[in-house]
């Protein structure tokens, strides 16, 4: 049997995000943030579900981070929950959560895992969002005091940090739709708040280097491999629209200094006020890029599909059929993602940074799970990441979504995406099928082919 081989010092971590696992939403100090209000608002949730315990890892996490030495990782990358450090936003400090994020970091490397830490997955202090949110340019400021609080706390330790996590859905699925949190549908605000997280990562970016921390500091965004659904000529601008919007946008900005003229021009009067300035600062140089792919579309031009005009579809092979969530499996569409961001902006670091499924879970009397479907999806991506590697990427790690059953948002607790099945009844935490074969793959670096 033949191996797919990884480099030398490959990276194979696992992802988390705090409003997501970790609970104790109104303990020890912990502000409250806008997942907390919105997920608290009957209707906004399946089944009605909140984070307030999610999988309770504030309580549990030695135990979970025994987990994950033996799972093997060497890395694992969490997000820091701004309100449970900074309750307000701004101003006073929590000293219990400081200290939480102090223990988690020693805790990880006393286990030989490398500590990676994203500033911004989502959870806003809703202190801030009552004074305009991420549409208020005044924010930027505010996130670079957090940011350089977080720095002078845990920079002689954490080496790797990610400004934000995902910025697209933070702004479009937050102040666009209004399916995520805070809840407002209205892209006027949604493109500001996209423009003043990418100014909030350059402004993160210069404290960072300002302040001779040690380390590397970079962005994670989300991108789909996106197929126009026919050689028409709408559906091809159709899905050049989508893809702007979707990724071109942000890496545009970041790599560019500019937003897709053309993106601009079709949105009109929503698109974002930008000051003389701005661009240089958000395409400032950054150490790396975070990249979390999860599907394929194909999309075609639709009158009634919003203001971009556009239907998307997910596509699946004919082998794999469709996840717990309705996405298709596609691996090669990895491969396609990476290439198309080198060929589009230079071969610059990557890492893998989300990649995973939610699949229909069923355990056993002793809360096993054999998730056959979960292992088989791994594969094909982790395999698709290798092709990438031999075609020229510079693809420095992969992380699998999620080390843990968790709070997936709006969907709530049915969609399972963990290597670790959590009871949420009793916080009983099983390893999975998937666990165990993941845990081959670290320890070969490498897949059998």
């Amino acid at each position: 049997m033949s191996e797919l081989r990884f480099p030398p010092g490959f990276v194979w971590g696992a992802s988390t995000s705090a409003y997501q696992i970790e609970g104790a939403w109104n303990e020890d100090g912990r502000g409250e943030s806008i997942w907390d209000r919105f997920s608290h608002r009957m209707g906004t949730t399946r089944n009605g579900d909140t984070g307030d315990v999610a999988a309770d890892h504030y309580h549990r996490m030695t135990a979970d981070v025994r987990l994950m030495q033996e799972l093997g990782l060497t890395a694992y990358r969490f997000s820091i929950s701004w309100p449970r450090v900074l309750p307000h936003g701004g101003g006073k400090v929590n000293p219990a959560g400081l200290d939480f994020y102090e223990r988690l970091v020693d805790t990880l490397l006393a286990a030989n895992v490398m500590p990676v830490a994203t500033l911004y997955h989502w959870d806003l202090p809703q202190a801030l969002q009552e004074v305009g949110g991420w549409p208020n340019r005044e924010i930027v400021d505010y996130f670079a005091d957090y940011a350089r609080l977080m720095f002078d706390t845990l920079g002689d330790r954490v080496t790797v940090w990610d400004t934000h996590n995902e910025p697209r859905v933070a702004a479009f699925l937050g102040y666009g739709d209004g399916i995520f949190a805070p809840g407002i549908a209205d892209y006027t605000q949604a493109y500001q708040a996209a423009h003043h997280l990418l100014l909030a990562h350059g402004r993160c970016v210069e404290v960072y280097r300002q302040g001779g921390y040690h380390g590397q500091i970079g962005i994670i965004l989300d991108s789909e491999h996106s197929l126009p659904a026919s050689d028409n000529e709408a559906d091809q601008y159709a899905c050049q629209r989508y893809y702007e919007q979707d990724t071109g946008f942000f890496a545009d900005a970041l790599f560019k200094g500019e937003y897709p003229a053309s993106l601009m021009d079709w949105i009109g009067s929503m698109a974002p006020r930008v000051r003389s300035g701005d661009m240089a600062l958000i395409s400032s140089p950054i150490d790396f890029v975070g990249v979390n792919y999860y599907r394929t579309t194909r999309v075609a031009f639709h009158p009634g599909g919003g203001h971009l005009k556009c239907r998307a579809t997910p596509q699946t092979l004919p082998m794999w059929g469709f996840t717990e969530l309705g996405w298709g499996v596609f691996p090669a569409g990895l491969t396609a993602v990476l290439m198309n961001l080198v060929r589009r902006y230079g071969n610059r670091p990557l890492y893998l940074s989300e990649n995973g499924c939610a699949t229909r879970d069923v355990p056993d009397d002793a809360d096993y799970v054999d998730d056959v479907e979960r292992v088989d999806y791994l594969r094909g991506h982790i395999a698709a990441a290798h092709a990438a590697l031999q075609a020229g990427v510079d693809l420095r790690g992969y992380f699998v979504w999620s080390l843990l059953d968790n709070f997936e948002w709006a969907e709530g607790y049915s969609p399972r995406f963990g290597l670790v099945r959590v009871d949420y009844a009793t916080q009983r935490r099983t390893p999975k099928r998937s666990f165990y074969w993941y845990r081959g793959v670290i320890q070969r670096n490498g897949l059998a082919d």
